[in-house]
């Protein structure tokens, strides 16, 4: 039986290898292009080869642009994101359009709720309940855009995908509005948060993400292949989704496709419409990497839930419904995006074989076609760990991209599972006659902490939401005392009230803005902590609910008031901001 084995791996090792470097071959070109574009830079720098800077940024026409979030029991997390990317985006002229279903109570809730808040905020109900498809939600939320435009006397030049869980770079926007200057499509880069190392998961999708982005996007572009959609951070100019609206019986997203981002980046191409990737750069006063951040599957079953989606649609329907393309070029970028089927598999059998071969030896008995072959392959499979280790690095640092190689194993694991069920799934389905079911994502949102960085300053605020003036905000400043801050002052000179200010520091800080009332508060509750503390650090407990003890203040909380108050209860700490003096009063009616 061994020797049978052994005989059989022998004879594999040549074909297999030959094949392995055939794909190895096809990403090493892209490697080779990506190297003379950086290249070509740094040789013959032009002003048209970089990215534009700040004053570019700045210079570029304000163009009003509208952001669609298609929603699906998204409660948990619609009304934070919201609240969070309303507090960050440096951006004037927009507007974020949520659709929800008749059917999904709570999620409209959520954005109304947020809506409340926020005037650039709008809720769009389907006229049927839900879940279709993410697709057939856009649909309706570009319909309600129009009805908008038509009772405001207004008009979006550019609608912008977003998904419920994103986290928008505040600098977005600013680059869709220049790029669509001259481009119809424009996809912005994707970057999964930062994964403790103990989560392969997460982690892959942090390699797979950051050499996506930082090389096969930008040669897609360069080369002149047509630009997938993300599904997020992909802007679209009004005029050339009014195109494809045309060319497709008003459905710009087609609600039987499974990965309708991808398709319209496909289609958009076909119908002549410039595209760009906009380079993943540092940008901001931060210089931070401007990209939408967002949480991806942390589990083996959701990343195959995800993945089986992603294979079903781009390369099994998309073979389906698009062919092999209508070029050289298309068909090229077709066969990369689709070469999945048949190199995941492959490679998950050169790991096989691998191991088994330093295990047994077995290539002391291979040919010598074989063994060069095989030395080829691995030396490619080198490079190729060498690209995303250093891309992972730039992104992530270098301690993280030291487990990239490890992490793509068990990526090969991950997606070869994931081609063999969408390979089931879209038989069953095509042998029934059956269309495709959406295999929907469940999304998360990270911890405030995570999002601090982001936030605007509070006169950005204050400004963007129409409470106070750019002028009033210069002279406030001009005066500002030492030791005063800026919401102080603008209190004391009577710009603002505290309620006022107090619901921008709740969006700008990412904290609920509660009012209880005494009577609402149960005595042994506002006794949760002690007097001195409550005194020392203006706080009044007010809730215990969920194991969480809710917390009252006037303060902007800070780690070293997070850890003192946590010596004196075991509850997880949940603060609340409260005007000061709301506070007062609770606090001279409890303590």
């Amino acid at each position: 039986m061994v020797l049978s084995l052994d005989h059989a791996v022998v004879r594999l090792l040549a074909p297999l290898a030959a094949a392995l470097l055939a794909s190895a071959l096809d990403d090493l070109a892209v490697d080779a292009a990506w190297c003379a574009a950086w290249l070509h830079r740094k040789l013959r720098p032009r002003a048209s080869l970089f990215p534009p800077g700040p004053l570019q940024l700045d210079s570029a026409p304000r163009l009003r642009i509208a952001i669609v979030v298609p929603l699906w029991q998204e409660h948990e997390v619609i009304g934070r994101m919201l609240e969070h990317n309303a507090a960050s985006i440096r951006y004037p002229g927009y507007h974020i359009f949520c659709g929800a279903y008749p059917n999904d109570a709570r999620t409209q809730a959520a954005v109304r709720s947020a809506a409340e808040k926020l005037p650039r905020i709008h809720l769009v109900l389907c006229p049927h309940d839900g879940p279709t498809s993410k697709a057939d939600c856009l649909n309706w939320i570009f319909q309600h855009i129009g009805l908008y435009e038509e009772r405001c006397q207004t008009r979006f030049d550019v609608i912008v995908m977003h998904d419920a869980e994103d986290i928008i770079h505040p600098d977005e926007l600013r680059w869709i509005n220049y790029y669509a200057a001259r481009y119809d499509f424009i996809q912005t880069p994707v970057l999964p948060l930062a994964a403790p190392l103990r989560n392969f998961t997460h982690g892959l999708y942090c390699d797979e993400f950051a050499e996506y982005h930082t090389r096969d996007m930008p040669v897609r572009a360069l080369l002149g292949g047509f630009v997938p959609g993300a599904g997020v951070g992909t802007g679209f100019r009004r005029a050339a989704l009014e195109r494809l609206a045309h060319a497709a019986a008003n459905h710009i997203f087609d609600p039987e496709a499974l990965t309708e981002d991808y398709e319209n980046g496909l289609r958009m191409f076909r119908l002549g419409c410039a595209q760009a990737f906009v380079p993943l750069v540092r940008s901001g006063p931060r210089r931070d990497f401007c990209a939408t951040r967002e949480f991806f599957p942390q589990t083996w079953s959701a990343a195959l839930r995800q993945r089986t989606r992603w294979v079903t649609g781009i390369a099994l329907q998309g073979w389906q419904r698009h062919g092999w393309g209508r070029s050289p070029g298309e068909a090229y970028w077709l066969w990369r995006d689709r070469k999945g089927l048949i190199a995941n598999p492959l490679s998950a059998a050169a790991n096989l074989i691998f191991f088994y071969g330093a295990a047994t030896r077995i290539w002391t008995r291979a040919t010598p076609l074989a063994l060069a072959l095989t030395k080829l392959t691995l030396a490619a499979a080198a490079l190729r760990a060498a690209v995303r280790l250093a891309a992972s690095a730039r992104i992530y640092g270098p301690r993280f991209a030291a487990l990239a190689p490890l992490r793509a194993v068990y990526g090969n694991l991950l997606n070869t599972t994931a081609v063999l069920w969408a390979a089931a799934r879209f038989a069953r389905a095509r042998a029934r006659g059956l269309p495709l079911q959406w295999l929907k994502t469940d999304h998360a949102f990270p911890a405030r902490d995570a999002l601090l960085e982001h936030k605007r300053k509070l006169g950005e605020i204050l400004t963007g939401s129409g409470h106070l003036s750019a002028a009033a905000l210069k002279s406030a400043l001009a005066t500002q005392p030492a030791g005063v801050r800026l919401g102080e002052h603008l209190v004391r000179l009577g710009a603002l009230d505290e309620t006022t200010l107090y619901q921008a520091l709740s969006l700008q800080q990412g904290l609920p803005l509660s009012a209880p009332r005494p009577g609402e508060i149960r005595l042994e509750v506002a006794r949760a902590l002690p007097e001195h503390v409550s005194r020392r650090w203006r706080v009044l407990p007010f809730r215990v609910a969920g194991g969480g003890l809710d917390l009252a203040t006037p303060e902007i909380p800070s780690p070293e008031m997070a850890a003192a108050l946590g010596e004196f209860t075991s509850l997880q700490i949940r603060f609340h901001l409260m005007p000061p003096a709301k506070f007062e009063e609770l606090a001279r009616a409890l303590l």
